[in-house]
């Protein structure tokens, strides 16, 4: 489901901030998924634990990580 979509958040440079956050939040509430993909000059963590971070503050459920790419759908 999730391979079709483009990532329609990318996050650089200035890594996750509270602006990455709440777009995040605004496109869930128009979307049903969402895909953010980290750019290679982003800092990089480990990936499944940022993912369950951000579906954590943006109320949305994990649906993939691959690589530097996550997607989140709405919680249901």
């Amino acid at each position: 489901m999730n391979m079709n979509i483009d990532a329609t958040i990318r996050v650089g440079k200035n890594g996750l901030t509270e602006g990455v956050i709440e777009e995040i939040r605004a496109q869930l509430k128009n979307r049903k998924i969402v895909k953010i993909k980290f750019l290679k000059n982003s800092e990089r963590e480990d990936m499944k634990a940022l993912a369950e971070r951000i579906a954590g503050e943006v109320g949305g459920t994990v649906v993939d990580v691959r690589g530097f790419t996550i997607t989140i759908e709405k919680k249901r």
